[in-house]
């Protein structure tokens, strides 16, 4: 039999944080014939992923994740899923490759934007000799396609919200703070930070309810990468929670980055979406004239 080089040699870990996306992830790799080995989060994963070998390990926890990882002959990684909080530098516990790193670990956890400190997070584990992948990469079929997802579709005051707040949303992602951005009547009237996309639309619920958003206008929420985005990790995504709390926040519907924004339990969620009254579509970068 012919040696193929590309071939994997060793395991994927699933280092999981907490919502559904490392469950997909896993379940996507074992239907392509992996066994994947999940290592959860310590207070933060919240799924139990019945069935797969699992890791636990505290957040910081390079040793630990690097002794876990070797044990199971790990090769290849996927980060999916949120993490609440930065780690205390008391927590963090290096390998001996790490040592050098911990100082400017440190700085990048106390004033690095979420981006930067996912790509610090990436270089440490690369530094142990392993490859990290996109979520994508293992379950391509969570990608948004460009056009509408569900029976409902954008209308031509629609598409101007979309155009507003996605200029939003690039320069919000251009300062790595926010993916998320809601324009109403042609107005951007949130920003998403590190409080996350369903908080953000309670609180454009919350502005409507007091009045300080018009009562008359939908408007929209966009969800796009940001623009020095590592692909490999974070990339937007919406899901059931998005769709009901869009909807409670009175919105006409949600557009994200088509090819690179993820779509999870997405039947359920165009579902929940038609039932709502409200759009879903994938957009292209700069072509929300013409999407359709």
């Amino acid at each position: 039999m012919a040696n193929d080089s590309r071939k994997p040699k060793g395991r994927l870990a699933i280092i999981a944080g907490s919502g559904t996306l490392p469950l997909h992830v896993a379940g996507a790799a074992r239907l392509a014939g992996e066994d994947p080995l999940i290592i959860p989060i310590k207070n933060e994963s919240d799924l139990d992923f019945e069935g797969f070998d699992r890791a636990v390990i505290g957040v910081g926890d390079m040793k630990g994740l690097d002794a876990a990882m070797r044990s199971h002959g790990v090769d290849r990684v996927v980060l999916s899923g949120a993490i609440s909080r930065r780690p205390e530098w008391r927590e963090i516990t290096p390998t001996w490759k790490h040592l050098l790193k911990v100082p400017s670990v440190i700085r990048t956890l106390l004033s690095g934007g979420d981006d930067t400190v996912l790509q610090m997070v990436i270089g440490l584990i690369e530094t142990d000799g392993r490859h990290v992948i996109g979520a994508h990469e293992i379950a391509p079929d969570l990608l948004a396609q460009t056009g509408p997802l569900g029976q409902h579709l954008p209308g031509e005051d629609d598409l101007k919200d979309i155009d507003k707040a996605a200029s939003a949303a690039m320069a919000l992602g251009a300062l790595d703070v926010g993916q998320g951005a809601v324009s109403v009547g042609g107005r951007v009237v949130a920003l998403e930070g590190v409080e996350g996309t369903d908080r953000m639309l309670e609180r454009v619920a919350a502005l409507r309810a007091e009045g300080r958003i018009s009562s008359r206008r939908k408007g929209v929420l966009v969800k796009l990468c940001k623009p020095q985005q590592d692909v490999r990790a974070d990339l937007p995504s919406v899901g059931v929670s998005t769709v009901e709390n869009a909807r409670k926040a009175g919105l006409a519907g949600i557009a994200v980055e088509a090819g690179r924004a993820l779509v999870l339990d997405r039947k359920a969620m165009i579902a929940a979406a038609d039932a709502s009254g409200l759009f879903v579509c994938g957009i292209d970068r700069g072509l929300t004239d013409g999407w359709m």
